[in-house]
């Protein structure tokens, strides 16, 4: 699934076009993002990509949704 990530106001955000979402990012479990999951504020869990270097923000990536 396709999310965007973007900070803004130096809180993270992501964005899922496919549920017309946008949620905060509540919970992640590495602090470079990249290559864990992050949680959002309602809830849905998703795993990102390996990335290296981190890219600059904002970017729309493809994320796959985990149950938790």
């Amino acid at each position: 699934m396709k999310i965007m990530l973007r900070k803004s106001g130096g809180e993270l955000s992501a964005y899922v076009a496919k549920k017309d979402l946008e949620a905060r990012v509540v919970e992640a479990q590495r602090p470079e993002l990249w290559g864990g999951w992050i949680r959002l504020s309602n809830g849905w869990v998703f795993e990102l990509p390996q990335m290296d270097p981190a890219p600059q923000l904002p970017i729309t990536v493809e994320a796959r949704r985990i149950e938790a």
